[in-house]
């Protein structure tokens, strides 16, 4: 069993035996040890302290001959012998343990410390001396040295060790606290001249940087702090010249003094040197593009979003417009670059591109004008990788059409929209799939062009090659809105022998005939629509129909279409229809009108239709409020059903008994039905239910009277 598995909680159940927080610290107070003092020594005379003294000393020793090589006991040792006054002593020790580890440098701190509390100078400075010749590299050490001679106040021996340690080369900190030395003494030349020899020393971003804030904040010289900036661009090589936080770090200091403008020059050569919210630089071939590290990048990106804020904040409105659509327009390009099909990404880029052309108005240059283009350019050029999935299409095709609709109406030029209407259709695979909206979208541009004999070869090309609905209705309203009636009639027929089920196109044909007076013409296509033997909607076909029969006030017609339809189809709306129909004026009359309810509920009742049996009293009952009188309206009153809440088991696919359910059925008052012993029983339970309910009213209208009496 594995190690993850044992420690594994397998029982998550509560312990039968709870112990309380309270209870758990009240056993570690009673099972805590007794803590045991050491004894307190009580010296009464020279002789018990000399003892004492032979007692620890032979306790250190021991300690140090069982672990020689444990620092810590040396120095103890001479701790208690520093603390007893015992100096001599205290250095024998010391000088024991450097023979032990003499390159121990934390061993000659501590000795030098020990000479440095009991002020012997001499000693110190002796023992520092050796300490740094045996290890020069140890900062610390130097770090000692001058502090204690600062301290006693020998400028001259504390400039020297100084020099012996710069001798060394040691690291930024110790060149930088030989200036800060000088500083405090105030020979601030000699300060200024350290620094140059630490810059000369360390030629790099960091010295150089240091220096310029050394010389900024402490020299308070503005002068010297320009000229090591300036010195850090063009002294150093270029990989420690071209960093982020140079030019950072320049344009922040020319900010602090005031001098805006050279600010913004600094910030503008980092931008073309980096590239800043630039698209990504075209590399030429064989050209390697540069590998920049990640804190670099970061730094970058900091230097970017300082330029933006220093143009919001000292910048005019067309330098704050131009960082910002510059800092967008890189965002793009990389989404752009990493997936060129990503069509949302151009359709923004694009977008983007429009509104600062907007925003710029008349003041924007013709490479701002042409940048639109060059946006629509690169991303129709991306074509999608697949010819045969219409799926793929869909976004890219409205890159063409945004494209056109920009240079018709930003750049008024429906040339050159045609054009690229043309290029979209000729790239489509026609026979494969199309798009109705491109062609739809050319034929209404020539018409706006006033050339209307384009329009109509574009759409008749687009009938033929991609025959959509969309495409033939466009193209009708165009003929419709010219009069050229007999074209609609052509397009009306190629229409309808494309696609014979589309009940909307009979109709408008229907309709269009009707309306230029053509009742024959129009009686006849809602003949020839109706005996088609598919149709998509042949509901709103057949009203349409009778609706044009009525309106013409052909009763018998529209009668014998109801009679047609219910052979069809008997559908309860059909019947309520036909009932109503005949209660209207162009309608036989109200008898008529009951002769077909009766009719209806007769075929509807031995077909068991229950639901619709409802319904259909429902509007008869409509009916007989609006036009019949109260007889008749009893009388159908008398036929709606009673609505019973009824259990039945219901089953899966296999006949497995899924449970019960409850439903509502309804119960007619006609109707002899094999569950009348169950209604039979229903009415006397509703019977028993009212006497009980009598009986107990009348027993508490007894109790009232009792309590009166």
């Amino acid at each position: 069993m594995s190690s993850q598995n044992q420690g594994r909680v397998k029982n998550r159940a509560p312990a039968p035996i709870q112990i309380s927080a309270e209870q758990i610290l009240r056993e570690a107070a009673e099972r805590q040890e007794v803590h045991i003092l050491d004894p307190i020594v009580k010296v009464h005379d020279a002789e018990e302290y000399q003892s004492h003294l032979r007692d620890r000393r032979k306790h250190f020793e021991d300690n140090i001959r069982y672990r020689r090589e444990h620092i810590g006991n040396w120095v103890k040792y001479a701790r208690f012998e520093e603390d007893n006054r015992e100096f001599e002593r205290a250095r024998s020790v010391f000088e024991r343990a450097l023979e032990v580890d003499v390159r121990n440098p934390e061993l000659w701190l501590r000795y030098a410390e020990l000479e440095m509390r009991n002020e012997f100078i001499n000693r110190a400075r002796n023992l520092l001396d050796r300490a740094v010749q045996l290890l020069p590299r140890v900062d610390f050490l130097w770090y000692k040295y001058v502090y204690m001679e600062e301290m006693v106040g020998d400028i001259p021996k504390c400039r020297a060790v100084f020099e012996r340690w710069m001798e060394w080369m040691p690291d930024d900190n110790a060149w930088m606290s030989y200036a800060r030395f000088e500083g405090r003494g105030g020979h601030w030349d000699q300060a200024k001249e350290i620094m140059k020899r630490y810059a000369n020393a360390y030629p790099s971003s960091r010295s150089f940087l240091r220096f310029s804030k050394w010389a900024e904040y402490e020299a308070k010289d503005i002068d010297l702090a320009r000229t090591v900036y300036e010195g850090a661009l063009v002294e150093l090589e270029p990989e420690e010249s071209r960093q982020a936080r140079v030019f950072g770090r320049f344009a922040a200091f020319e900010e602090r003094q005031g001098e805006y403008e050279r600010a913004r020059v600094i910030y503008k050569h980092a931008t073309k040197v980096f590239h800043l919210g630039q698209e990504p630089k075209k590399l030429a071939p064989g050209e390697e593009e540069e590998e920049v590290p990640k804190w670099e990048q970061e730094k970058r990106n900091e230097l970017y979003k300082a330029y933006v804020a220093f143009e919001k904040k000292r910048g005019d409105k067309a330098g704050i417009e131009d960082i910002v659509i510059t800092g967008q327009r890189a965002e793009y390009e990389k989404r752009v670059t990493a997936d060129p099909t990503d069509y949302d990404a151009w359709f923004e880029y694009a977008k983007m591109e429009e509104e600062n052309e907007n925003v710029m108005g008349q003041s924007s240059s013709s490479n701002n004008k042409n940048k639109v283009r060059e946006v629509y350019e690169r991303a129709i050029a991306n074509i999608p990788p697949s010819m045969e999935e219409k799926q793929h299409w869909r976004r890219y095709i409205y890159l063409w059409i945004y494209y056109a609709l920009y240079e018709e109406v930003k750049r008024h030029d429906l040339a050159r929209a045609s054009k690229i209407y043309d290029a979209c259709l000729d790239l489509i695979p026609h026979s494969k799939f199309s798009f109705s909206k491109i062609w739809i979208n050319a034929a209404k541009l020539q018409i706006r062009r006033k050339d209307l004999v384009s329009a109509r070869k574009l759409l008749g090309r687009a009938i033929g090659l991609c025959g959509k609905e969309s495409i033939f209705t466009e193209y009708i309203a165009l003929e419709l809105a010219l009069g050229e009636i007999d074209r609609c009639r052509s397009l009306y027929t190629n229409y309808l022998k494309a696609m014979p089920h589309n009940c909307r196109a009979w109709s408008k044909y229907a309709d269009l005939e009707k309306s230029v007076g053509e009742t024959d013409r129009c009686r006849a296509i809602y003949e020839l629509a109706v005996s088609q033997t598919a149709l998509d909607m042949p509901e709103m076909l057949w009203k349409n129909f009778i609706d044009f029969e009525i309106d013409e006030g052909e009763g018998d017609k529209a009668r014998a279409l109801y009679e047609r339809l219910l052979e069809k189809t008997g559908h309860v709306k059909v019947w309520i229809s036909y009932a109503q129909f005949e209660g209207t004026e162009v309608g036989k009359g109200i008898d008529t009108a009951r002769v077909t309810f009766k009719r209806a509920h007769d075929q509807m009742k031995d077909a068991g239709m229950k639901e619709e049996r409802v319904l259909l009293l429902d509007a008869w009952r409509v009916f007989e409020k609006t036009k019949g009188d109260a007889q008749s309206l009893a009388k159908v009153d008398g036929m709606l059903p009673r609505r019973v809440k009824r259990k039945r088991m219901l089953a899966d696919e296999n006949g497995a008994e899924l449970g019960w359910e409850e439903y509502f059925d309804y119960h007619f008052p006609n109707d002899e039905d094999a569950n009348v012993g169950n209604l039979k029983i229903l009415e006397m339970a509703a019977k028993w239910k009212q006497a009980q309910q009598a009986q107990d009213d009348s027993s508490s209208s007894e109790e009232d009277d009792s309590d009166d009496e």
